[in-house]
């Protein structure tokens, strides 16, 4: 796992802490425990901003670190070779089906 990838997976287990303590704040009835999880929350958003700061620093002067731009850049290679496989596969079917159909005779 790249370093870029490390951070990316922290930042968004930050904001799964954060969503659930929100969820928490929603689901009490009691004020005092729903004061405390907006806090929770609150106080992780304030991390996640200056973690998030952070990351787009790092991604900024190391440009190897870029994880949105790496994965978007393996989706597209990988579209292009199933589209390739496809065309292929396609191909090859069109192929044997010409050869098993018998040859007109009109």
């Amino acid at each position: 796992m790249t370093v870029g990838t490390k951070l990316h997976q922290a930042l968004a287990n930050l904001e799964g802490v954060k969503a659930d303590f929100e969820c928490f704040a929603l689901e009490t009835e009691d004020a005092q425990a729903k004061n405390e999880f907006n806090q929770y929350a609150q106080q992780l958003e304030n991390i996640a901003q200056g973690f998030r700061q952070r990351v787009n620093y790092v991604e900024q002067q190391e440009p190897q670190y870029k994880v949105k731009q790496q994965a978007q850049q393996q989706v597209q290679q990988q579209a292009q070779q199933q589209a390739q496989q496809q065309a292929k596969q396609k191909a090859q079917q069109q192929a044997q089906q010409q050869a098993q159909q018998p040859p007109n005779m009109h």
